[in-house]
């Protein structure tokens, strides 16, 4: 494979970068979302710095902020009780990074004159985006204009362009047009809600503008939720004597520059909006955000931003050896994983990142149970951000628990951003019970991982109590005294509104033992605490012993017949579907049948009994596992990109080499490939995770329990090896696996302890590396 672009416009396999050769209209919507850069709060699409160009196709600029919101009353038309009222949604705000190049009147255009060549490079090490365009005018004269784009991964409100401009066969005016275009909006849905909105109309209404000598502060307010806005932007030339001028919300500065010299235009960009401070404070915070910038300088940010990255590759790394496409793809992920996520414990991750506006830039269970374990075993810190997203949710999710008739506990939505339960369809939304087992999960993992039984004293014992309550709250025991959770739906959104779906339920068991085993732990080793949290949640003795019996007389539904565990009461009942008379052209089957026809058949979306076999791993024979697995894949179509990772890791572990390793390319490059034909619309983040998931948890077999850390490595047929590191106990642990063996280094930390295939091992700095046997 070459270095270019191949005949179908395909983006090359090189493993640190994502480039492309030429501008092809064709896919011009799609690159905006790949070539997308980001800090977990700044996303701006990889639109051309001039803004979205007339020769393209359809195409978003889209530039947007993490947890920045506006609200919409949710519409029925038949009402009910309950119903989510306000839909949340993420804002497309000011394109503050638009500059320009004129010459003779003539702006650059892919329509108005000639591109010569043009190259743009996504570089994973740096974090910049580099365009290079030469480009002839109508009347022949030839610019070279190369430029450079950063969103500052340690400047949470801030982002800097470089545009060069230079004369190759003249010498004369060339015009800079720097501005804010506040002329944008969000994209509208249609029919299919993996896209974007409902809205119509922009949201956003100036209150202000002030435009100096070269710098410029646009003022708004969301139109419904009451938030203030400050765009601000400065811009600072440099290579020839310049005259400046004000125009609209920029300046134009203009140069007479000599043939083969080069007219450069540094523009620094601040947002601050009321969400993280007092609305009168989101100019002034602009400002100075954009003053250090300016001060600091562009080369002075770039090397910023290449040290960060730097420190988060040498944790964070997956290496591939004997597969440069793959590699391409892992760190691709792992890249937008990093520029996605939300690290002030006030903003989480969104479905679509910050790259684009499908499912509205809503957060789901995808944090918790795929997103949640990268950034636990590279970026501990970050993970515990996301834990205190959720306690700083409690509140709405108390609320929420009121309006489902809970008359004690919390209740998380299914999708949201502030806390609001924004999902207008209750059947595959609030119906989602699950989630509050999943945070549960994450927070026993970060517990495992990271031994830190501080935060579970200060938030994530109230989160666990809380949401444990539900349980008992909706659940009930039948005549054999079995205690069945009813009218709920699983991770599997092809079936709604069942009974005793089984994943709910075994998750609801770990959930209540774990809820009662924090409870007594607290009240032994913290009694101060303990005392604090059961006063301020009106705790009881009685509810820990009914969590602990409830949890031990769960009902798990179990086919003797077919020996597997039936996903809920009615899935073995149910007609199984034609697949082999639906044709391809009607999947996803949710935007070609009504609901009702594909629940009441035998068929699901995603991995959901599969998705316990992983999560709940040891409470299962492998066995268990391999009829499970074959049963349900023979039934599931994959429609959510959620899917392939988890069969791609219950397939290694049971055996199924070729299937783990289809099923896990499949998740890889889902994105860059664009296999789900919608990520135009914004990137797959809980599949991008999933990449690392496959790797850890699959390939290297790595399980975290009350047993401890194991590891089961196994060598795709694909590979020469691979390495990856995992952070646990505060130590840095390597584990690289190739023909020879596995090899596992301590990078950081005095100790840790492990298992491989079952051996007890112990790291110290003493005794650094270790090789075993790799099994296949």
């Amino acid at each position: 494979m070459t270095n270019d672009i191949d005949n179908n416009g395909a983006i090359a396999a090189e493993p640190w970068r994502i480039r492309e050769a030429a501008f092809d209209p064709a896919r011009a919507f799609l690159h905006e979302t790949l070539f997308t850069l980001g800090n977990g709060y700044i996303g701006m699409r990889g639109t051309p710095d001039e803004g979205t160009l007339a020769g393209a196709g359809q195409t978003l600029e889209g530039t947007y902020l993490n947890g920045f919101y506006d609200t919409e009353a949710i519409r029925y038309p038949e009402n009910a009780y309950g119903l989510a009222r306000v839909n949340e949604f993420m804002l497309n705000v000011p394109n503050a990074k638009r500059v320009a190049a004129v010459v003779d009147g003539e702006r650059f255009s892919l329509d108005g004159g000639r591109v010569l060549a043009w190259e743009r490079t996504l570089d994973l090490e740096a974090g910049l985006l580099v365009r290079t365009v030469e480009w002839e005018t109508a009347s022949g004269k030839r610019l070279r204009i190369a430029s450079r784009r950063l969103v500052c991964c340690a400047r949470k409100h801030v982002a800097a362009i470089e545009y060069a401009v230079t004369p190759l066969n003249f010498s004369g005016l060339v015009r800079i047009d720097a501005d804010i275009d506040a002329a944008v909006t969000n994209l509208q849905a249609g029919d299919d809600p993996r896209v974007g909105s409902a809205l119509t109309g922009p949201s956003l209404i100036e209150t202000a503008r002030e435009v100096g000598a070269q710098d410029v502060l646009l003022l708004q307010r969301t139109r419904h939720s009451g938030f203030a806005l400050a765009t601000a932007t400065a811009s600072v030339p440099s290579g020839a004597p310049v005259r400046v001028a004000p125009a609209g919300l920029g300046h134009v500065f203009e140069a007479d520059v000599a043939q083969g010299a080069t007219f450069t235009l540094h523009k620094y960009v601040a947002y601050a909006s009321s969400r993280d401070m007092a609305i009168d404070a989101v100019g002034p915070h602009a400002r100075a955000e954009l003053a250090q910038a300016r001060a600091a300088g562009f080369e002075a940010l770039a090397r910023e931003q290449a040290d960060y990255l730097a420190r988060f590759w040498a944790d964070a790394d997956v290496s591939i050896a004997g597969d440069d496409a793959l590699q391409q793809g892992v760190r691709f992920n792992q890249f937008h994983l990093l520029q996605s996520v939300g690290r002030d414990g006030r903003t989480n991750i969104a479905a679509k990142g910050v790259t684009g506006e499908g499912y509205e830039g809503h957060y789901f269970w995808d944090t918790e149970i795929y997103v949640f374990p990268f950034f636990l075993f590279s970026r501990p810190e970050i993970a515990r951000a996301l834990l205190q997203y959720r306690y700083n949710g409690l509140p709405k999710a108390r609320e929420r628990a009121r309006q489902m008739a809970h008359d004690k506990g919390a209740l998380y939505p299914w999708r949201t951003i502030a806390g609001e339960e924004c999902s207008a369809y209750f059947p595959a939304g609030t119906a989602q019970y699950h989630i509050n087992a999943d945070v549960a999960y994450s927070i026993r993992l970060y517990l495992l991982a990271t031994g830190d039984f501080d935060f579970m004293a200060e938030q994530g014992a109230e989160i666990v109590l809380e949401t444990a309550r539900i349980w008992t709250g909706i659940g009930n025991y039948d005549r054999k005294g079995r205690f069945c959770i009813n009218e709920v739906t699983g991770p599997d959104e092809y079936t709604a509104l069942v009974n005793n779906n089984y994943y709910t339920n075994a998750m609801a068991r770990m959930h209540m033992a774990f809820a009662a085993d924090v409870a007594e732990r607290l009240r032994a080793e913290r009694p101060a605490d303990y005392a604090r949290v059961a006063h301020a949640i009106g705790l009881s003795d009685d509810e820990i012993r009914a969590w602990r019996a409830a949890s031990a007389a769960m009902f798990l539904p179990y086919d003797d017949d077919l020996g597997i565990h039936e996903q809920d009461d009615s899935f073995l009942s149910k007609k199984p579907w034609d697949f082999a008379n639906t044709p391809q052209e009607n999947y996803p089957l949710l935007l070609n049948y009504h609901p009702l026809v594909i629940y009441r058949h035998q068929v699901c979306k995603q991995a959901d009994v599969v998705l316990a076999l992983l999560l709940l791993s040891n409470q299962f024979s492998e066995g268990d596992k391999r009829r499970d697995f074959d049963f349900y894949e023979g039934v599931t179509t994959h429609d959510s990109s959620l899917s392939s990772c988890i069969f791609s890791i219950v397939a290694s572990e049971i055996g199924y080499r070729d299937k783990a390793y289809a099923y896990f390319m499949e998740t890889a490059r889902l994105d860059l490939d664009n296999t789900h034909a919608n990520t135009q619309y914004g990137v797959h983040t809980a599949a991008m995770a999933g990449t690392w998931l496959g790797v850890a948890y699959g390939f290297a077999g790595m399980r975290l329990d009350d047993a401890g850390l194991r590891f089961a490595p196994t060598l795709p047929d694909q590979w020469t090896g691979y390495r990856f590191n995992v952070q646990a106990r505060g130590a840095l642990l390597e584990v690289a696996v190739d023909g020879a063996g596995t090899g596992y280094r301590l990078l950081r930390g005095e100790r840790l302890a492990f298992a491989h295939r079952g051996t007890p091992i112990t790291l110290d700095a003493q005794r650094a590396r270790i090789r075993m046997e790799n099994k296949q």
